[in-house]
């Protein structure tokens, strides 16, 4: 029986990508045993790297626009829950440490808690999928397409939102922290409302770009991906460069202890900050990045190289 016999028979919706790595794993199982296998014979098929990594998080980005919108709910509240972990350890930093530089940057530390549940747990976050759900529409823009991307968005940022409220409501009412923990919860929700909607706006477009440039690192990150998201979030927290949902639940906390208003949150903080992220995670990160390999894309799609018509070049055959 021959190893094609031996292999389940592949989905008829199996991605060009998939179809590469499943060779390529082949491959490399033949090639450990005589020492070879390298990381550039495993990807002779691919086009570029670059290409490689569009690839995978369009692939991704393809079965998030498929999921059932309940789903994608429920896995979006429960990432605005594990969110405001971002909220609780900076506070809990924050109200033990010195109100001084290293005070400051010891405390950023705390931002990242979040940032590492969402992600190893796979939950839906709304700046994450500015780059992974938008490049399926690039690849292939359609009405259809564009309809997924905006329902999507919507639900995912809803319950985002509404997870993020959901804890922020409860280290307020519930006997969970003491009280110097519970001003410096006040205190980062202040911080953040001391800026204008317009520089709400410019900051919050280094922080979606930044979250892009995590997301687009990730799939090459193999085992250092935690490390990968500590460092890239640990700049958006000490450059203080406003994020939608951990955001969001620094200013519902301080919208529920009554000292700021409902249209601090949607009209001075909200609305500026949503557009920021979307335009530093969305125009510039995913354009440019899907730029970069639009001409791979095109010469694929004649059939002349690489991953998506693999064809392969073979010795003393005409190029």
């Amino acid at each position: 029986m021959n190893d094609h016999q031996n292999r389940p028979e592949q989905d008829e919706e199996s991605s060009p990508w998939e179809d590469a790595v499943e060779r390529e794993r082949r491959e490399a199982a033949v090639g450990a045993d005589d020492g070879q296998g390298d990381e550039d014979e495993q990807e002779k098929y691919l086009p570029s790297r670059a290409a490689a990594v569009h690839e995978r998080l369009r692939v991704a980005g393809e079965k998030e626009l498929e999921r059932d919108a309940m789903a994608l709910l429920w896995s979006a509240i429960a990432a605005g829950i594990s969110m405001s972990a971002s909220l609780m350890a900076r506070g809990l930093l924050d109200a033990h440490l010195p109100d001084n530089n290293a005070g400051f940057l010891i405390g950023g530390m705390g931002y990242t808690l979040g940032f590492l549940i969402v992600i190893l747990a796979r939950q839906q976050l709304f700046t994450e999928n500015t780059v992974t759900a938008v490049l399926p529409f690039m690849s292939h823009p359609t009405l259809g397409k564009l309809w997924c991307l905006m329902r999507l968005w919507g639900v995912v940022l809803a319950g985002n939102v509404v997870g993020a409220g959901i804890a922020a409501f409860t280290f307020l009412h519930l006997p969970m922290f003491s009280p110097e923990v519970g001003s410096a919860f006040l205190d980062l929700g202040h911080k953040v409302l001391e800026n204008s909607p317009f520089e709400m706006f410019s900051k919050s477009i280094i922080a979606g770009w930044v979250i892009a440039t995590m997301v687009w690192v990730m799939p090459s990150a193999d085992q250092a991906k935690a490390w990968v998201i500590l460092i890239m979030t640990y700049v958006v927290a000490i450059g203080e460069f406003p994020h939608i949902i951990v955001g969001a639940s620094e200013i519902l906390y301080l919208v529920f202890a009554g000292e700021a208003s409902w249209a601090d949150f949607v009209l001075r903080f909200g609305l500026p900050t949503l557009a920021g992220n979307i335009i530093g995670g969305t125009f510039i990160f995913a354009l440019i990045s899907h730029a970069q390999i639009r001409n791979d894309m095109d010469i694929q799609r004649q059939g002349r190289r690489g991953a998506w018509g693999f064809a392969r070049k073979r010795p003393g055959r005409d190029q």
